[in-house]
């Protein structure tokens, strides 16, 4: 133990302990969310007696810091995930609701299918007890909505379909129902009717109206793609953005430029420090008498304000305001600003304010990339003949930088949107700089122009760089094998993949070396992971089972969301038509692991699933049979109590999942009482003993 001690220079790690009290949180907020069953109010009361005795023994010194610390603030992990769920709690719709909608408009964005989406609050609905109404609804408009101009805080009534968030489209998928409760989102659905407008916003919701008309003139000013940018990155409203736009820049690596995130505060933040030291240094009087330094990071803060409130305030942007608003405060107290201290000050904030947040792909991104570029700078401040200063260190920073980050975050933007573009650092390379130099400058020279009629200027400068981007954009998707699909991992891969890379950025000594062992591990669980040779949507409308050239889907239209998340989690760029079109099925008919698959819909579907029902078959239908039969019948009933259903091919046999049976029973599941979910799990249990 001792030369094991040494090894791990465990005498060396007492000054960033600091570093691992977000793990820690983050492992324990990780723990609550892996739960099978929501904790009870005995529960929590073992678990604040526990933590509370577990200080009471720290601060007496009867137990070890970094050990007993570690656990300690891993309960404390597990009880802020707790209080968030709890704080956030609202109904959720459970039946399915047709009829008037009454609500105020919090945000508007657009759907998968480019329809314009609003999230309303204070919602009222006809003939529903006002108990069991969510705090949020989210309706997608369809047909001709010509009649209102949507903006934040406009009272709208509406006609719509209403129903609880969808769970996942397969066992142990991710779960929309989770990031709906979260968000205080009991209902989602659409209409195809006009929505009215009620009341418009309020006088005192200034910022809301300034967003939109900055937003109104930029595209007045900029038409076409170019404003529909230029507005994302000055109010964070991307509804105006193409789908087309969009996808180019995913498939270039560049769509994260369009969200207000770290890069985007750190470089307003970085222009406004850097022109307010200037002109206060410029006064001889002022740079003699004044610490320059402070007032220029107290001017940058309060930018980083304004710009926070002016973008909406999303996740990512509260996030990126938290870690510059650490390091601005660094300066202020005399400190260095960039150093992974700060960067783990700004994640235990974010963790304590939004538990929730470290299951997202936002969160692991932005730190992943912010704790690799601290980490990876630090080192090379000790390597001799580095260019540091002048054009050439700048362009080497920019390429170290580039790089770097796109290592840290390529593994997680893998993992979620199942793809990796090939020339992504190429991309970034070319747009990046002039995001930097030109795009946040002339935003901010826009801003300060704006009283006098000049804001005009800095959008004519912002525009070169947007259309420069988009550029680059156009050239680099069009690249043959731009973007490269990539198979969905295990659920332990990310996890490994976090702690290993943790270990060794933030590891003290050659033991961060032992960092490589769960890499490892999370590369080859990634590899080897298996994906259900047969997959159910939860309506029965979409079947897809395994074949020689990829997922074979049963038609070609219908459950499109099923088919997307199915198709990306194989690591498949077809689209739907494609796999519907690959050989396979033959009349709604598939042979699979020695049975034979039907998908009966259409036209005289009970008829013709009847007849279907034999020995040795599986039959999937969307309507309702009572009684199944001698055949495996997965119809509207079986499918209500089951959800989506994977089937694998195994020696002995298949293994059947079902999406209820491997949910946990925890509020955003609906599953209030553990007899729903029993009942779920012994249906997965008798679909299998009833399969040979």
């Amino acid at each position: 133990m001792t030369r094991l001690g040494r090894w791990l220079a465990l005498d060396r790690q007492r000054g960033s302990l600091f570093l691992w009290v977000p793990v820690c949180l983050g492992c324990g907020i990780g723990l609550y969310f892996l739960l099978p069953v929501e904790p009870d109010r005995r529960d929590w009361l073992l678990l604040a007696g526990a933590i509370g005795a577990g200080a009471v023994a720290l601060a007496a010194g009867l137990w070890h810091w970094p050990l007993f610390g570690g656990l300690l603030l891993v309960g404390i992990g597990v009880g802020l995930a707790g209080l968030r769920t709890d704080m956030v709690a609202g109904p959720t719709l459970d039946f399915r609701y047709y009829g008037a909608v009454q609500g105020r408009i919090v945000t508007i964005d657009r759907s998968a299918s480019e329809k314009t989406r609003l999230t309303l609050d204070r919602v009222v609905l006809e003939r529903t007890d006002p108990a069991r109404v969510p705090l949020r609804v989210r309706v997608s408009l369809h047909g001709a909505q010509d009649w209102i101009d949507p903006k934040p805080g406009q009272t709208v009534i509406l006609t719509a379909h209403l129903s609880a968030p969808e769970g996942p489209v397969e066992p142990g998928g991710f779960d929309f129902r989770r990031m709906a409760w979260f968000d205080r989102i009991g209902a989602v659905g659409y209409t195809r009717t006009p929505a009215l407008l009620i009341a418009d916003a309020p006088d005192g919701q200034i910022v809301a109206r300034l967003r939109t008309r900055i937003g109104a003139y930029i595209r007045a000013t900029l038409p076409g793609e170019t404003g529909a940018v230029a507005t994302a990155l000055t109010t964070g409203d991307r509804s105006y953005i193409g789908a087309v736009t969009m996808e180019t820049l995913r498939a270039s690596n560049l769509a994260h430029l369009l969200a207000i995130s770290g890069l985007h505060m750190g470089l307003l933040t970085g222009v406004v420090f850097g022109a307010l030291r200037l002109v206060l240094v410029a006064v001889p009087r002022v740079a003699l008498r004044w610490p320059t330094k402070s007032l220029a990071a107290v001017g940058a803060l309060a930018a980083a304000a304004f710009y926070l409130a002016l973008s909406g305030g999303n996740v990512a942007t509260q996030r990126a305001f938290v870690m510059v608003a650490v390091m601005l405060t660094a300066i202020l107290l005399g400190r260095r600003a960039v150093t992974l201290r700060a960067v783990a000050v700004a994640a235990v904030i974010v963790l304590c304010l939004r538990p929730e947040a470290l299951t997202e792909p936002g969160f692991q991104m932005s730190f992943a990339a912010t704790t690799a570029l601290v980490a990876v700078f630090r080192w090379l401040r000790g390597i001799p003949g580095l260019p540091r200063r002048g054009i050439l260190g700048w362009i080497v920073a920019l390429i170290i930088s580039s790089a770097v980050a796109g290592a840290a975050t390529a593994p997680f933007s893998a993992a979620h949107f199942n793809q990796i573009a090939q020339y992504g650092l190429l991309a970034n390379l070319l747009s990046v700089p002039v995001m930097g130099v030109l795009v946040m400058p002339a935003a901010v020279l826009s801003a300060v122009l704006a009283p006098i009629g000049g804001a005009w200027i800095g959008l004519w400068l912002m525009a070169i760089g947007i259309d420069w981007i988009l550029g680059v954009a156009h050239w680099v998707a069009g690249l043959g094998g731009a973007v490269i699909a990539v198979p969905a991992p295990g659920p332990a891969a990310l996890p490994l993949l976090a702690v290993g890379g943790l270990m060794v950025m933030a590891w003290n000594g050659v033991g961060r070396w032992v960092g490589v062992i769960p890499l490892a591990a999370a590369a080859g669980l990634w590899m080897v992971h298996d994906r259900p040779a047969l997959l159910i949507d939860p309506g029965g409308s979409l079947v897809g089972i395994m074949g020689p050239e990829g997922r074979v889907l049963s038609k070609p239209r219908g459950a499109g969301f099923a088919a997307r998340v199915w198709l990306e989690n194989d690591g498949d760029s077809a689209d739907q038509p494609t796999a519907a079109a690959r050989q396979g099925w033959v009349d709604n008919t598939f042979a699979f692991a020695g049975q034979t698959v039907h998908h009966v819909y259409g036209r005289g579907w009970e008829a013709r699933a009847r007849a279907m029902c034999t020995e040795q078959t599986i039959v999937v239908t969307t309507g309702d049979l009572a009684g199944t039969g001698p055949c495996l019948m997965f119809d509207e009933t079986t499918l209500a109590r089951t959800g989506a259903v994977a089937i694998s091919r195994q020696h002995s046999g298949i293994r059947i999942k079902t999406a209820i049976g491997e949910a946990s029973r925890r509020p955003w599941t609906g599953y209030k009482s553990p007899d729903q979910a029993i009942r779920g799990e012994e249906v997965g249990d008798r679909i299998a003993a009833a399969m040979p």
